[in-house]
């Protein structure tokens, strides 16, 4: 596998790039965001790590030009601003997830690991997931030719199952990256937007999509 991490900070470059490559990754860097476009646009990455904040070019300017060019590397953002709409306009941009500063490595990597293996199809901005497509760029959803409006926060949540999909993901990893909040056991908050969500995805359709992994959380996939 082979990774390109754009990044200003050189400890956070040194960081990331002894991590990747003591876990089989051949690593190259850029600390320019022109310079980190000019090396993605090669498309011989399997995954790119990039900062929302760089010099010359930031983070959306990368993902911007580089899914108007048609080129699917996955990207990882990295960024300070933990703000629900920041995490909202890196999705509809193309980025495939992201994570907020300070992180651990170990979840970083296995971020990393998760969008290299990810089931969804993906073709330019869309998810396709059985008979349920999400646009990214323009927040429209479909399921069986029928559209599906969503509030802000139910759409995050969807895409974000989406984009995993087939992976169970945790309260925890729901509420942290939908809320940017630290999930607390005595709040339902994940449960009733989850159930909302099932209430215009799932339930006016045969097949459903949204499960429930007990003792987990949630996931999407197509189990028929």
């Amino acid at each position: 596998m082979k990774a390109l991490i754009i990044e200003d900070e050189e400890k956070t470059v040194g960081y990331l790039r002894k991590g990747l490559t003591e876990n089989g990754f051949v690593v190259d860097a850029e600390r320019d965001g022109a310079a980190g476009l000019s090396r993605a646009r090669s498309g011989e990455y399997d995954v790119l790590v990039v900062d929302v904040m760089l010099p010359h070019l930031d983070g959306y300017g990368i993902v911007t030009a580089l899914r108007r060019e048609g080129i699917e590397t996955p990207i990882l953002f990295l960024t300070a601003r933990d703000d629900v709409a920041d995490r909202v306009h890196g999705l509809e941009l193309g980025a495939d997830d992201y994570l907020v500063k300070p992180f651990a490595f170990s979840e970083l990597l296995a971020r990393v690991r998760s969008i290299l293996r990810r089931a969804p199809n993906r073709t330019g901005d869309r998810l396709h997931i059985a008979d349920l497509e999400i646009d990214i760029a323009t927040r429209k959803i479909v399921r069986d030719g029928k559209p599906i409006d969503l509030t802000t926060k139910e759409f995050l949540l969807l895409s974000l199952l989406a984009r995993r999909a087939g992976e169970p993901l945790s309260r925890t990893v729901i509420a942290e990256r939908v809320w940017g909040m630290n999930f607390d056991p005595g709040t339902n908050v994940v449960d009733v937007h989850v159930r909302r969500l099932r209430m215009k995805v799932d339930e006016p359709f045969h097949r459903k999509l949204i499960h429930t992994v007990r003792g987990v959380g949630y996931l999407l996939e197509d189990r028929e």
